[in-house]
């Protein structure tokens, strides 16, 4: 007999690890959610930094996906900025009760809406040929973007716990008009589960118009939350979005 709380399954973006959802998935637990924060491949502490090299965001969504199928239940899917890309692509694949998406980068086929988005995809080809490596974080793209709501302290903290990223990963989620595999296609159609995806208002690595067009390609619900940023699951503020999420999933996610 299912859990009336379905569980979640929580996954980071590029450069980080499940650390970001250290202080996001309280809420969910004391609501009676299991909350299961992945350390996506080659992201785990102990893992050596070239261990994410050459990995595919189809080595994530399998991952990702692989574990819901062996969770016995279908769970809630939650993923932030490219580890929400790898939650769509493993939204195919396995069975939900709902898709969470926090400033999610969007799949094959959406263009990005502001000049970071673009820049970010361009800039990677000064490393060369950057998708056969394991890319190192921009320490300064993350202060000035991604953690810029955060207090000195607690930004430089998260700089120091990001690692590298596959590279290739990177190529197929910025690049997608040059990968004649279409590797973030996520398909005609709306998924079969609910689709949530929550944009900040000053985000402009992933912003709210772009938010919105992936919540169409969804058929899902896109909310913008005043004030944040891109770090939604960790800057100030994060309790509000915790409880928007937590607000939507009693009204689509739990048994009748």
């Amino acid at each position: 007999m299912s859990s009336p709380k379905a569980p979640i399954i929580m996954v980071h973006g590029a450069f980080c690890g499940a650390w970001i959802f250290e202080h996001f998935r309280a809420p969910f637990e004391a609501a009676g959610h299991a909350v299961h924060a992945l350390d996506l491949r080659g992201h785990a502490p102990a893992d050596p930094t070239s261990a994410v090299t050459g990995l595919s965001m189809s080595d994530y969504a399998a991952d990702i996906a692989r574990f819901c199928q062996g969770l016995g239940e279908p769970p809630v899917l939650l993923g932030h900025s490219l580890g929400g890309l790898a939650a769509q692509l493993a939204a195919r694949k396995a069975r939900l009760r709902a898709l969470v998406l926090l400033a999610p980068s969007p799949p094959w086929g959406i263009a990005g809406a502001s000049l970071e988005e673009a820049i970010s995809a361009v800039g990677l080809h000064m490393l060369g040929p950057f998708w056969l490596q394991a890319v190192n974080p921009d320490r300064t793209v993350a202060r000035t973007y991604s953690l810029d709501r955060l207090a000195k302290p607690e930004r430089e903290a998260a700089i120091a716990r990001m690692r590298p990223e596959s590279g290739r990963a990177l190529w197929e989620t910025l690049n997608w008009w040059l990968d004649p595999f279409m590797t973030t296609s996520i398909g005609p159609g709306p998924l079969p589960a609910p689709s949530l995806v929550v944009a900040g208002a000053r985000d402009v690595v992933h912003p709210p118009a772009t938010a919105r067009q992936i919540a169409d390609r969804l058929g899902g619900t896109a909310i913008e939350m005043a004030g944040m940023s891109h770090w939604l699951p960790g800057e100030p503020g994060w309790e509000d979005v915790a409880r928007e999420v937590l607000t939507w999933l009693a009204k689509v996610a739990e048994p009748a």
